[in-house]
């Protein structure tokens, strides 16, 4: 049950009528010498976050947990929610709505669906986004059977490695069935798309390009040189983002040239949950708006002119004939949807923009550190709060050895990347404090 404050007023009711007189009556039953004499010590003035871990460190001298410091990325992150966040999301008005088939009586999710669409825009630099994305992966393949719907007889796509390992499986097996030819791109020594290989393997028959931004090992891909070799052949560039937080710094997608924007919003507001829920996010220019996936929510009036919203454009089955529709997805996903809209809400622009800045600083100070020590080099390129790092011995054991210390290093790189055998992809958040930082550089430093 959540705190709600009262007023003396209302306070005062409650004593009255259980019959004690103050509230330190209540407490009667503690021993004197248990009852802390004085008010709580926390900082002027500190974050909610900062106040969290005070209270844990409190938490710590009554019942002591084992804590990890965790510099785990690779498609999930470890960001701060905000209390306020599972608050709101938690009211029966949205807890217990369902998909929007009723615009008469649906107005409040589908406002919430719609914000959630005009974030996103403005977040991607695109004209549309839409919503009831399952999770990036599946986001990505849509996006793949957007340009080949829309390429006229185009029939290959190619895939950056540096795009997530599960990303091109899940695009893979999107069009295992489909007269569709999937070739990757290799990455060069600084891990980012080729390209030269890429303007080779242009052609006619290319529907769509798709890289990341940020990419799996946490370069930022130059997509408007992409975009432009890209654009030259007929083809769509396809952007997709994993860690959305970089948006905040980066200069738009579709700034930069993209034709799709597809990504996983979990950075915003939802939690980890070993695996998911995630919430994919889907948006394109104006001109491949009917060829979208999903459903989109519009703003209209009413007859009296008062302001209301509908569903758009639903190309989904359970709307449409099934030869017309471009997508089988069915879950409405409202609620992750609306976590991510207030999250977004929250930040805002600015508080976004530091948030990201706080991301980038952190993993800029790991990766000076670790570019220190000997036996460890940096891969060089400008990255978000992810990078390699080459580690003089197995990552595999190395990430052994941090365990036992506490402490989750990051991800290995040889099963998904032969070529980076020595790798290990560390990622850092602003959950990660100095402290933490030094402790995994000393780790690293001893040999662990």
């Amino acid at each position: 049950m959540r705190y709600l404050p009262h007023t003396e007023q209302d306070i005062q009711q409650m004593l009255d009528t259980i019959g004690v007189p103050e509230i330190d009556d209540l407490f009667s039953g503690v021993p004197v010498d248990c009852r802390l004499p004085r008010p709580l010590e926390m900082a002027a003035g500190c974050s909610e976050s900062e106040q969290l871990s005070l209270l844990a460190e409190y938490a710590q001298n009554n019942a002591p947990v084992s804590t990890w410091d965790s510099f785990l990325g690779a498609g999930a992150y470890n960001h701060f929610i905000p209390a306020v966040v599972d608050h709101l999301v938690s009211r029966s008005e949205f807890y217990t709505a369902y998909t929007p088939y009723q615009p008469e009586i649906s107005q409040g999710t589908l406002q919430a669906v719609y914000e959630f669409q005009t974030m996103i825009c403005q977040l991607t630099g695109m004209d549309i986004a839409n919503a009831s994305m399952y999770d990036g992966a599946s986001a990505c393949a849509e996006a793949v059977l957007l340009a080949l719907r829309c390429g006229r007889n185009r029939n290959r796509i190619l895939l950056s490695r540096g795009l997530h390992p599960q990303w091109r499986e899940t695009v893979r097996t999107y069009c295992r069935y489909l007269q569709v030819e999937i070739e990757e791109l290799s990455i060069d020594p600084g891990c980012t798309t080729d390209l030269s290989l890429l303007e080779k393997a242009l052609d006619d028959r290319v529907a769509a390009v798709v890289v990341g931004y940020p990419n799996y090992l946490g370069r930022i891909e130059p997509l408007d040189a992409i975009a432009e070799r890209v654009h030259h052949s007929g083809a769509r560039l396809v952007a997709a983002v994993a860690e959305p937080l970089a948006l905040g710094l980066l200069k738009s997608p579709g700034e930069l040239g993209a034709d799709v924007v597809v990504g996983e919003g979990q950075s915003f507001g939802l939690p980890l949950s070993y695996g998911g829920p995630g919430i994919g996010f889907f948006a394109v220019k104006k001109a491949d708006m009917r060829a979208l996936p999903g459903r989109l929510v519009g703003e209209t009036s009413d007859q009296d002119g008062a302001r209301g919203y509908v569903l758009t454009l639903a190309t989904r089955e359970q709307h449409i004939r099934r030869e017309r529709a471009t997508s089988n997805i069915c879950s409405n996903q409202g609620m992750c949807t609306l976590m991510v809209s207030i999250y977004l809400a929250l930040h805002g622009k600015q508080g976004l923009r530091e948030l990201a800045g706080q991301n980038y600083a952190k993993a800029d100070y790991a990766r000076r550190r670790i570019a220190e020590l000997e036996g460890y080099s940096i891969i060089d390129g400008t990255v978000f709060n992810e990078f390699v790092v080459r580690c003089p011995q197995s990552p595999g054991q190395l990430l052994e050895k941090l365990q036992s210390q506490r402490i989750l290093g990051g991800v290995a790189l040889t099963d998904d990347y032969p070529e980076l055998e020595d790798g290990l992809l560390i990622c850092v958040t602003e959950q990660n404090s100095r402290t933490q930082i030094d402790r995994l550089i000393s780790a690293l430093a001893g040999g662990c």
